[in-house]
């Protein structure tokens, strides 16, 4: 059993700064990949940034040099600083876990956190 746990969202004025948490709770031996969604009204989830095991990341081009997304392997814990924000940011951002392995060896994929709201105002 495993759970995403976010927190760190809320209102900010165009230009100011937020910064996610998410952190994997449950018996975790390892996760390869983790990393930041968003979804906002009316729109399909799209990809944020992901940091790989290796602590490779990917970005979307809409945050590139805007959002620093970091992780840490041994307490499952992944963040994203979000810098310059737009109101165009604003969305429920989710944290996701690509795979799962637990220390009897099962596997889980496709983690989704439940989500945390961020509004940027003009």
């Amino acid at each position: 059993q495993v759970q995403l746990v976010e927190s760190g969202g809320g209102l900010v004025q165009a230009g100011g700064s937020l910064r996610l948490a998410c952190t994997a709770v449950g018996s975790i031996a390892s996760i390869n990949e983790m990393g930041w969604y968003r979804q906002a009204p009316g729109k399909e989830r799209e990809l944020v940034a992901v940091i790989a095991r290796d602590g490779i990341t990917n970005y979307a081009d809409s945050v590139k040099g805007r959002f620093t997304i970091s992780g840490d392997n041994d307490n499952n814990t992944l963040w994203l600083q979000m810098n310059s924000l737009k109101p165009e940011d604003t969305a429920t951002y989710y944290c996701h876990a690509n795979r799962v392995i637990f220390p009897n060896g099962q596997r889980r994929y496709g983690i989704w956190g439940q989500g945390t709201q961020v509004t940027v105002s003009s």
